[in-house]
């Protein structure tokens, strides 16, 4: 419930407490605290069986953690129907970024040093100066 509460801040708490109530009566305001936390409990709870009982037999596996959107979706995904584990699991990102970055620098992964590449352009060489009498392949204002 209180997962984010240090140390150094629950020491503050407890003091800010005794300071504020008193030693004789923190007891009694811990024991108030906590009946009230136990009936809020007790009162979602019920609130919960309610939905799950008007809602029908065909929500019987309805949970409501489900309605988080980070929930919903990663249910989703993990659901073996649809394939996706196979799909995540054959892609590997760093094989793909390598040939991304060897599409870049412009080195065929099975053999370097070979020029032609198989129709495959080559982004580092500067393009050579067109004649004067040539004219650009492309409107340069157009772009």
């Amino acid at each position: 419930m209180f997962n984010d509460i240090g140390p150094l801040e629950l020491v503050t708490i407890i003091v800010l407490a005794v300071l504020v109530f008193g030693p004789d009566k923190l007891p009694k305001v811990i024991q108030d605290v906590m009946r009230t936390i136990r009936k809020i409990r007790e009162f979602s709870e019920s609130a919960k069986q309610d939905i799950r009982e008007e809602l029908g037999p065909e929500f019987k596996d309805f949970e409501f953690e489900d309605l988080n959107p980070k929930t919903f979706l990663r249910k989703q995904l993990d659901n073996d129907e649809l394939g996706l584990k196979e799909i995540r699991n054959g892609f590997d990102l760093k094989k793909e970024m390598a040939e991304v970055t060897d599409a870049v620098h412009s080195r065929d992964s099975e053999a370097s040093g070979s020029s032609s590449g198989g129709g495959r352009v080559d982004m580092t060489k500067k393009p050579e100066d067109p004649g004067k009498d040539d004219r650009p392949p492309f409107d340069a204002d157009a772009t």
